[in-house]
């Protein structure tokens, strides 16, 4: 007889537990479950490991595992008993398993809802967060498995593991027993948690990408012997911009014996094993059928990142899918990330890197924008226009294919970058919406996040990788990334636009604009611009068009210190004298008078934009790419290149550019001059919670709290990295456009941006309401959806199932009673009382008045039989019109309450107003579930009609607040049951006090997968 260790699985392998992580260093490992295949690996993984680690496991001296073990460790049958196994190049690193035990602590099986748990880490890879990520996918195995604590003996030696499991975040009980710890935690995931495994994964990813823009090394693999080709390109940029690490070009033409081989002065290999130093970052230019070779050589000699150049991948077709998926497979098996296939590069301008990885033939100026395309056509037109405005970056990334790091991955690493304050996108799908709202959401509180999403109305993604289609609007989708806090754009102009004002100028503090320069005209299409954009302008001053530089100067001076302002915009047009000849010297002149006056301004909190006509000479002056501010500490504030003006440049640099100031926390953009208490005057959009204003804390641009770690002195700086040079500091960043629409709407943007930081300071709540019957409602959804007859793809409630889930959370129907006859009607009336109302219900009549299908007020049985034979005679017989009696209810404002789960973006909660013209118009807002009550009410407040419900034209204002509660109630219903899956209320009649939900269906289908809430994970492919 077989023990129970010894059956054979009773379960097919889970294949749907296979994951990649990303780990503490930023390499990947592969979590897989082990099977009897995996005996050679445990063998050889258990040698590999220490006696005093294999002493902390057993508990005693365990030099070697025997066959019985090994059996027993590779045996598994995936529901009482499991292992998981961390993989690097297919050998095992790092293993965990439980085992189901009873409450007297012995091997059982459901429904005993324990299990002892316990880990083994390869010594040479202790430390890098492999255990951590190994527990969470266990816990979910394990919760999958109906198994709900987990308990662990440990020795008291071994911190490390007790460290990883106090750190978990999991409610846990600690005690001791025979010289040993015993732990017991419950499963259930936990605020605190969640909280941890999202920190965790910030940690690991935005360290993952900072391994790819930071490397020590890079070999270019494809560079061929003679100039030209993508090879010799990017080898050629990364010399040229003066990369601070060692560089190496392969070629695999080469042979061993050909002696030294140098490309552009690089030694020049036949492979990356050839090179015999370590490599960190591998440049890819070969074709694709060769890549598999390269990654392989890569991998084998400890590359940690590829960016991949080489063409012919999921963009070609079906064959390429299948490529890529293999290239992604294959270098995440490494522990390696790739930017691409099909990209068009990477860029870090920190002075201590230098790197052009790119085939951007210019490396960019120094600055604080930090920029993401999914297109390299994009990504140079927008390269192209942020210099010839002056603005500089201090990253830049092509992801072309977007296989394996997307712009997810930047936000984790822009999030606590102190060199990067503004953070531009490029977008055409979002991988994980999700996931992408809360990084944006939380990016978005420390440092503007500005994105235009190309494909709005085709919906086309990245080729070859999957993402879920959106089936709601691109206006809904808008709204939802709003509600994140991001700056939502339509065209790559206003990108650069938006992205200009916010990395040069403090946030306004209001929607109060001051209008000066020398034209009435160009004035008045600003103060319409404003009013178009939803400001509020004062009356432009008009300084005539005899104004000189000196009264622009002062016009300004007096609007920054007017406390009746928030912002202000400086029109102008040039002012020819009577020789024909510009007075303000072509522009140089009433830039530099311009620049004056911001500078002279004693806590420079107002941005100033500048609209001109025909002045090229000004925009130039006002655009000469200088920095915004003096180093920061913590970026490795080296003297960057190319050198401002007046410096000397040094030997080795790359070719002169623009002239930018030193230290990555430059932008070379306008240029800009110090606030008080050292402090400069650009760079900052507002003060964040608890800040005292720009240059207190938690102002935009200082560190957040959460990156105190990463800022520290050296932190992200190679070794050696020269200290930072005192520069000059240069005047004010001003920028300007050549329309007033374009600068008016990257201010609104500003504005809008500056309030939702505010109220983020400040977020609203999810309420929590004693009515609510949470266990009914999950007792009635089981119930439905388990029983034998339920569709596998889901059920629409009846009426009486309906009325008793809303019940539940408090959400009141009214009575509807069907009336097939019209005695049936009649009598139905008599139950409910005079006055009622008479409804067809059929599809294609519901919810539509203006067809005449509701007759309201019926105060008798007469005017009740003669509704209903109009009814019947005009729209059609009873059955075809299933007629219902409602009681009339207080007169309002009919409005619709609605929530989907969306398979992009999840759970929505929608509002607007019923009727044709609002749907005609398309007059709906969205929030994400669950809501908060600030969200709510902005839900209540957005729509174009709101003024409906706030007495317009002196009608009577509605019970806002009763409306809010209904939306909330909704929101938690949803977001508590995911198995609901759709909810409509229509009309919901919402009267000067109180409110009646006349109509309402309910769809419930088994819940679609939360990636969001699961252990950490990359895309799977």
């Amino acid at each position: 007889m077989q023990s129970a260790s010894d059956q054979p699985p009773e379960h097919d392998y889970p294949d749907h537990w296979e994951a990649d992580v990303v780990l503490r260093d930023g390499g990947t490992a592969r979590i897989r479950p082990i099977t009897a295949e995996d005996a050679d690996r445990l063998v050889s993984f258990y040698e590999q490991v220490s006696d005093e680690s294999k002493y902390y496991r057993f508990f005693a001296p365990y030099p070697r595992l025997s066959a019985k073990d090994v059996h027993r460790f590779t045996h598994h049958d995936f529901v009482d008993r499991v292992g998981l196994a961390a993989t690097v190049g297919g050998e095992f690193i790092a293993t965990v398993r439980y085992d189901r035990i009873n409450d007297r602590g012995l091997p059982a099986s459901a429904p005993a809802d324990e299990a002892e748990v316990a880990f083994l880490v390869q010594d040479a890879h202790q430390g890098r967060g492999v255990a951590s990520a190994l527990l969470e996918h266990i816990a979910a195995v394990a919760r999958e498995r109906d198994i709900r604590r987990f308990a662990a003996e440990v020795l008291p030696a071994n911190t490390k593991m007790i460290k990883v499991f106090t750190d978990a975040g999991y409610t846990q009980k600690r005690s001791f027993e025979d010289g040993s710890v015993r732990l017991h935690l419950d499963l259930e995931p936990t605020d605190r948690s969640l909280a941890v495994q999202r920190a965790r994964e910030q940690r690991a990813e935005a360290r993952s990408v900072q391994r790819l823009l930071t490397p020590r090394s890079v070999a270019v693999v494809g560079a061929g012997r003679a100039p030209g080709g993508v090879g010799r390109t990017v080898l050629r940029n990364l010399l040229g911009a003066g990369f601070t690490g060692r560089v190496y070009a392969v070629n695999a033409a080469l042979a061993e014996n050909d002696g030294p081989v140098a490309f552009d002065g690089v030694p020049a290999h036949p492979s990356v094993a050839a090179i015999g130093e370590p490599v960190d970052l591998a440049i890819v230019a070969v074709p694709a059928e060769r890549v598999p070779e390269v990654v392989a050589d890569c991998g084998e000699h400890g590359v940690q990142g590829l960016v991949v150049l080489s063409a012919g991948y999921a963009e070609s077709g079906a064959e390429g899918r299948e490529r890529q998926r293999q290239l992604v497979r294959q270098a995440r098996s490494y522990g390696m990330r790739i930017i691409g296939p099909n990209a068009f590069g990477i860029i870090n301008t920190a002075a201590d890197v230098r790197l052009n990885a790119s085939l951007a033939p210019q490396m960019p100026a120094a600055g604080r924008i930090g920029l993401f395309t999914q297109s390299g056509a994009i990504g140079i037109a927008l390269l192209a226009g942020l210099h010839r405005r002056g603005a500089g970056l201090s990253s830049f990334i092509s992801a072309g294919n977007r296989a394996d790091v997307s712009g997810n991955d930047f936000l984790q690493h822009w999030y606590d970058d102190p060199g990067t304050d503004v953070v531009l996108l490029y977008l055409e799908s979002i991988g994980n919406p999700r996931k992408f709202t809360r990084l944006a959401r939380r990016t978005a509180a420390v440092k503007p996040v500005v994105v235009v999403k190309g494909a709005r109305h085709s919906g086309s993604a990245p080729p070859g990788h999957r993402v879920p289609v959106t089936r709601i609007p691109h206006a809904t989708v808008s709204a939802l990334l709003r509600q994140a806090g991001v700056i939502r754009v339509d065209t790559v102009t206003e990108l650069v636009d938006a992205g200009l004002l916010l990395a040069a100028q403090p946030l306004p503090a209001g929607p109060r604009v001051a209008i000066l320069g020398n034209s009435e005209s160009l004035g008045l299409l600003t103060y319409d611009a404003c009013l178009t954009e939803g400001l509020r302008p004062l009356r432009p001053l008009d300084l005539t068009t005899a104004a000189e530089p000196a009264d622009f100067r002062d016009a300004l001076v007096a609007a920054l210190a007017d406390e009746t302002s928030d912002a202000v915009v400086v029109n102008a047009i040039p002012w020819v004298g009577e020789n024909g000849a510009t007075e303000f010297g072509d522009g140089e002149v009433l830039a530099a008078s311009l620049r004056e006056a911001v500078a002279s301004a004693q806590a420079p909190t107002k941005p100033v934009v500048v609209v001109h006509v025909e002045m090229g000479g000004l925009a130039e002056a006002l655009a000469v790419a200088t920095s915004t501010r003096p180093p920061t500490p913590g970026r490795g504030a080296a003297p960057a290149g190319p050198r401002p003006a007046g410096l000397p440049t040094e030997p080795g640099a790359g070719p002169a550019g623009p002239p930018a100031v030193s230290g990555s926390s430059a932008v070379s953009g306008p240029p800009a001059v110090s606030g008080s208490g050292g402090e400069p005057a650009g760079l900052r959009p507002g003060p964040r919670a608890g800040g005292s204003g720009p240059s207190g804390p938690g102002a935009l641009g200082t560190t957040p709290p959460e990156a105190a770690a990463a800022t520290a002195p050296g932190a992200g700086a190679a070794a050696g990295a020269p200290a930072s040079v005192s520069v000059p500091v240069p005047p004010a960043a001003i920028p300007s456009y050549p329309a007033a629409e374009r600068a008016v709407r990257a201010l609104a943007e500003a504005v809008r941006y500056g309030q939702w930081r505010r109220q983020a300071a400040e977020p609203g709540r999810v309420p929590e309401y004693e009515d609510i019957d949470e266990p009914g409602a999950a007792a009635l959804i089981e119930r439905v959806l388990g029983g034998d007859d339920a569709d596998p793809r889901g059920v629409t409630l009846d009426t009486a199932q309906t009325g008793e889930l809303l019940a539940r959370y408090g959400i009141a129907v009214l009575p509807t009673l069907p009336a097939p006859t019209p005695d049936a009607a009649v009598a139905a009336a008599g139950r409910l009382g005079y006055p009622v109302a008479l409804k067809t219900t059929a599809p294609h009549l519901r919810h539509r008045p203006d067809l005449g299908g509701v007759r309201l007020d019926l105060a008798s049985e007469e005017q009740l039989r003669t509704a209903y034979a109009e009814l019947t005679e005009v729209l059609g017989k009873p059955e075809e019109l299933q007629p219902v009696v409602q009681a009339m209810v207080p007169r309002g404002v009919d409005t619709v309450v609605r929530s989907a789960i969306d398979p992009a973006v999840g759970a929505v909660l929608s509002f607007g107003l019923a009727g044709a013209a609002s749907e005609l118009l398309g007059d709906t807002a969205h929030r994400l579930v669950p809501a908060t009550d600030r969200d709510v009410a902005e839900l209540v407040r957005s729509l174009r009609t709101a003024p409906l419900l706030f007495g317009w034209r002196g009608s009577a204002p509605v019970d806002t607040p009763a409306l809010e509660e209904v939306l909330l109630r909704v929101s938690r219903l949803v977001d508590d049951h995911p198995e609901v899956v759709a909810v409509s209320l229509e009309p919901v009649v919402v009267a000067p006090r109180g409110l009646s939900v006349l109509g309402a269906t309910v769809r419930l289908a088994p819940p679609p997968p939360r990636t969001d809430l699961g252990p950490r994970s990359l895309p799977s492919y």
